[in-house]
């Protein structure tokens, strides 16, 4: 990193760090904290559309990302809603669209839950 220890520890009190220091630090630690930011987009990205029009056809001022690639915390973050009553399956279905049988398989194979 080539910094002294205080200047780490200023970094860690930051609130807000640039990419290429982020990107230094998900290499030193082995930690890819870009794949966080991306399940958050991947979760809270606007609906899309449902119309069947063509792939060029359908322009959005939002990007549109694979809904396919789930980390651990983020399975586990939606069968916790699940688990603690904050959230029914099919308002977790609804909310953040994910497919019925990928939630129930998620559910059979992280653990049962209470709805």
């Amino acid at each position: 990193m080539k910094a002294t220890e205080a200047e780490i520890k200023e970094m860690y009190k930051e609130e807000h760090l640039s990419t290429d220091l982020l990107l230094k630090w998900s290499k030193l630690l082995e930690y890819d904290f870009f794949r966080l930011y991306s399940q958050h987009l991947i979760l809270y990205s606007p609906p899309s559309s449902s119309s069947s029009k063509g792939l060029f056809e359908n322009k959005t001022s939002a990007p549109q990302f694979r809904k396919n690639i789930y980390t651990k915390e983020v399975i586990d973050f939606i069968l916790e809603q699940i688990s603690t009553e904050e959230m029914t399956k099919n308002q977790v279905i609804e909310r953040y669209r994910i497919p019925k049988t990928t939630l129930y398989k998620w559910i059979s194979k992280y653990g049962n839950s209470k709805t």
